[in-house]
């Protein structure tokens, strides 16, 4: 099977849905590989609070994409795009099959969409707009870029001054909005196609598997593996500090909260995550969605998978 022809399924869904271990059974049933997008799998050290595949399920069934940097480092976007595109390029001629696995949607829109690079930046353009944002406000430039490129504009928040700059920025030079380029890029993009499988699970059972798992976590020694991690006079990157769990650690010890409270923060920042990733999942195309049952077991849901896979 030569590349272009390849299919490549994405299983993905929110935070503790179990897909770490839905993936595990359902790649052993194709005989594949898996291709992490969870953004945080990729620092070495940070496993309790990212809850990794196990070094048995690893050993069973090879594993992509974690632990392979370290956290001071970082890894952007287009970088595992290249990446991944690489590695299955190269295992094109050996028929090799991947399911790409995690619940990261800017790594995952990345994935299906490509990355689409654009202008070299224009500081006079940057500046001009950071100045006008400091006299009146960032809803003002805000409203700029709802006038050349609505659809951006719905994506970006008023505080979101970085990417709304970004996005006047190439309006600017090219004399063309930036959803109109990204969506010229998805249409140019030539290659292996995919699938996205999105596991769905009811609020209320999906609430109480993050709250289980973060007391899950804490059991483990969380606290203790971030304490280590600080210990490390590198530190860690702004990236790997904003992950959940770790971020709030962090602040517990520092003195700002007690167990109780960092817990319980954990655990709300958690489900606030799980909703923003469900709002993500609806916004891709042609997602397949599979809803699970509160008590249904990964067996099961991962024999829906390859039906929705094969089909």
């Amino acid at each position: 099977m030569s590349v272009s022809e390849m299919t490549i399924t994405i299983l993905t869904g929110p935070t503790a849905c179990d897909k770490t271990e839905i993936g595990f059974i359902a790649a052993q049933m194709i005989k594949g590989e898996i291709i992490s997008a969870d953004s945080m799998l990729f620092y070495r050290g940070m496993d309790i609070g990212t809850a990794k595949p196990s070094p048995d399920m690893k050993k069973i069934v090879p594993h992509h994409f974690i632990d392979i940097i370290d956290p001071w480092e970082s890894y952007s976007v287009g970088k595992y795009v290249d990446d991944v595109e690489a590695l299955v390029n190269n295992a094109g001629s050996k028929e090799l099959k991947f399911l790409i696995v995690g619940g990261s949607p800017l790594y995952i829109k990345g994935l299906v969409d490509g990355i689409f690079k654009g202008p070299e930046a224009d500081w006079s353009i940057r500046r001009e707009l950071e100045e006008l944002a400091e006299k009146k406000g960032n809803k003002h430039v805000h409203d700029i870029l709802q006038k050349i490129d609505p659809v951006k504009a719905a994506e970006f928040h008023p505080n979101n001054l970085r990417r709304i700059i970004r996005a006047i920025e190439v309006y600017r030079i090219t004399g063309e909005s930036l959803s109109v380029l990204q969506k010229k890029n998805k249409q140019e993009r030539k290659g292996y196609q995919f699938k996205i499988i999105c596991i769905g699970r009811d609020r209320e059972d999906m609430y109480r598997r993050i709250n289980e798992r973060v007391e899950i976590m804490f059991d483990k020694g969380l606290i203790d593996e971030v304490q280590s991690l600080l210990n490390n006079p590198r530190g860690l990157s702004k990236q790997a500090k904003q992950a959940l769990g770790y971020k709030e650690v962090i602040e517990y010890l520092d003195g700002g909260l007690s167990l109780d409270d960092v817990k319980d923060m954990v655990k709300l920042n958690t489900r606030r995550f799980a909703k923003r990733q469900m709002t993500w999942f609806r916004g891709f195309s042609d997602v397949q969605w599979l809803e699970a049952e509160e008590h249904e077991g990964p067996e099961s849901i991962a024999k829906e998978i390859i039906a929705l896979y094969r089909h």
